[in-house]
């Protein structure tokens, strides 16, 4: 019964929403000179999407420092943290938040316990302190899986090798 009135109540809201419209002219389909002048499509010089209708090639600091449009974080150490996660299997992954979420994973040898990760991506530059890994680790106990320290190295040699994919990625893209 109560999902049915949160969606009674929440109808309002999403028809006040949708009366905010304009008149669609016509011409706006057939109109290629309004379509060119967007930059960030797709189509065109500037190949990428375009998010929300804003156009984030000039933001960009650096250039070829790996900050691609569309990607709110740095853009060689989401995929070297992608990359380097691969093993686990990926339960999400939010480029523009910058947080890779695994799911648990039994190493094959160590069938009493399980790992999980979490990396977040800090920022949208490549720097050492730039990608942050925390590992959780749980063992097997009597049928119920029960949460265990982890060896506080493992979070950050994951983190280096992040930042070693990171550093092969940028300099194969500039042998390019």
């Amino acid at each position: 019964m109560r999902p049915l009135r949160l969606a009674v109540l929440a109808l309002p809201v999403l028809v006040a929403a949708c009366g905010q419209t304009r008149q669609v002219e016509n011409n706006e389909y057939y109109d290629d000179s309004r379509r060119a002048r967007v930059q960030g499509r797709i189509s065109g010089n500037q190949d990428g999407l375009l998010i929300l209708g804003t156009d984030r090639s000039r933001n960009r600091e650096g250039g070829a420092g790996g900050d691609q449009a569309g990607l709110g974080v740095n853009a060689y150490l989401w995929r070297a943290s992608l990359d380097t996660l691969s093993f686990m299997p990926l339960a999400s992954a939010d480029p523009f938040g910058g947080v890779i979420i695994t799911d648990w994973y039994t190493p094959p040898a160590a069938q009493g316990e399980r790992f999980r990760a979490t990396a977040y991506i800090l920022g949208r530059q490549l720097r050492s302190d730039g990608v942050r890994v925390s590992v959780f680790r749980q063992e097997l106990r009597n049928g119920i899986w029960m949460d265990a320290p982890v060896a506080t190295a493992t979070g950050t040699e994951l983190e280096d090798k992040v930042l070693a994919r990171a550093r092969e990625l940028r300099s194969q893209s500039a042998a390019l």
